[in-house]
């Protein structure tokens, strides 16, 4: 199998999931993870597909030409190499400008890798000011996850790292 990687962008309605969806089962390709999201009005999304090898090409350049759609492809490997130790955390702190670099360069300060970053602000319960929440996923030396969620819990003292290991 092939596998693909595409991300898209396009103004959100309904049936976009159907239309992507639809191409892949006629071109009797495997969804096999996403990520999809409604933001300020428009529909984005990273899909990786695995695809028979005599289809990729008619496949890419079908989704290419998907119209409203602004599309880009990769063709990659497939890589099924298992992380050192994998780690979930739930971060909420008040929100402010840097603190996703903050997050990223204390996880890459002590060795880890960000594998996914999932964020949003929400409104503080009681007060109403913004909230900065985050899930991540990172992949570390299993040596190295004490002092990192160290570091992490003290970039702020409003920072709270809650773990699932």
């Amino acid at each position: 199998m092939n596998h693909l990687i595409i991300s898209f962008i396009t103004a959100d309605r309904p049936g976009i999931v159907k239309v992507l969806s639809d191409l892949l089962s006629t071109h009797k390709a495997n969804w096999q993870k996403s990520s999809l999201h409604h933001m300020s009005g428009v529909f984005a999304g990273v899909v990786e597909i695995a695809v028979p090898p005599e289809n990729s090409a008619a496949l890419s350049k079908e989704l290419a030409a998907l119209a409203d759609f602004k599309m880009q492809i990769e063709h990659v490997q497939s890589n099924d190499i298992a992380p050192e130790t994998l780690l979930v955390l739930e971060l909420t702190a008040n929100d402010r400008a840097g603190i996703v670099q903050e997050i990223s360069s204390t996880i890459h300060h002590h060795g880890g890798n960000l594998l996914k970053l999932v964020s949003k602000q929400e409104s503080a319960p009681h007060s109403g000011h913004k909230l900065f929440k985050a899930k991540v996923t990172i992949s570390a030396d299993k040596h190295n996850i004490d002092t990192m969620i160290d570091a992490l819990e003290n970039l702020a003292d409003d920072l709270m790292v809650d773990i699932s290991r």
